[in-house]
């Protein structure tokens, strides 16, 4: 007797669905580091993205400038086996695109080959497009991040809000630039609302917010900081939905303080017969 085909699983939300997304219900986006991280979140997003925020969150480091393309793919497979319904996006980390298109090119494929992400991120608005433009016409999908962006702080002076002022032209430039170039969505950190707003109404792919304005086409934020996991520093634009890191300490506390009093491991978590060293019969002198 022939054995019918499970039912195909619905694929991924894909960056040309993203795309479609303008002007639409807003799209939620959250960064994840790990598989289980993956598997929380993935339900309820409509975009993952492995960040090189990574650095800073899990390996302690000052900035995001000495994340390499290795970690990304390690952290992206990671990420990647706890996916099955959010578009995953891995961000191309400081020095993997910024020399030629082709470097980028070789970076971002080996990127979404080695990971199975579904497109790629990477910082800048006039000087790359160029570069945006050479990955989409070679099938790579590109989100791009303008206004505030990490892997310049030095250059920008830290990280500061971008866009007022005499740099508003700047950032208005860098996000045109990069639309017309093929990115599927752009990402604005960092920006004035009323720049955000304009940019969302003038641009013809989604807006992704973070610390920029409510009316985005979309909101993305650092999960470990939602959660109140990350405890290094607390940007304004970050509203913490919970606090596990607290959370967290006072459970490992009290497990401690459990282990010193010889109250855990208890009977329901040994093996075999084993009797409470309490219950012994005091020898009879």
């Amino acid at each position: 007797m022939r054995v019918k085909d499970p039912s195909p699983q619905t694929p991924p939300i894909s960056p040309r669905e993203i795309a479609a997304r303008k002007g639409g219900t807003p799209i939620v986006c959250l960064t994840a580091y790990t598989t289980p991280q993956a598997q929380m979140i993935d339900p309820v997003c409509d975009l993952v993205l492995v960040g090189d925020s990574v650095g800073m969150v899990l390996h302690g480091m000052p900035s995001t400038l000495g994340v390499t393309l290795d970690m990304m793919i390690l952290h992206g497979r990671a990420v990647a086996r706890g996916i099955t319904h959010a578009c995953l996006i891995v961000d191309m980390p400081f020095g993997s695109y910024e020399a030629s298109p082709e470097i980028a090119f070789a970076n971002a494929s080996r990127l979404m080959a080695e990971t199975g992400a579904a497109g790629v991120k990477l910082e800048g608005g006039v000087t790359m497009a160029p570069t945006i433009r050479f990955l989409v016409d070679r099938a790579i999908p590109v989100m791009a991040h303008v206004g505030l962006t990490p892997q310049s702080v030095h250059a920008l002076g830290g990280y500061k809000v971008q866009g007022r002022e005499g740099d508003r032209d700047r950032v208005l430039a860098d996000a045109r630039a990069v639309a017309q170039a093929g990115a599927f969505s752009v990402v604005l950190e960092k920006i004035p609302a009323g720049l955000a707003n304009e940019l969302t109404q003038i641009l013809p792919i989604p807006t992704i917010g973070i610390g920029a304005s409510v009316d985005c086409d979309g909101q993305i934020l650092v999960t470990e900081d939602i959660l109140g996991q990350f405890e290094g520093f607390r940007p304004k634009f970050v509203k913490r939905y919970a606090e596990l890191g607290a959370l967290g300490r006072d459970a490992v506390a009290t497990y401690a303080d459990e282990v010193r009093a010889k109250v855990f491991p208890g009977l329901e978590h040994a093996f075999g017969d084993v009797q409470p060293t309490a219950a012994k019969v005091a020898p009879k002198p």
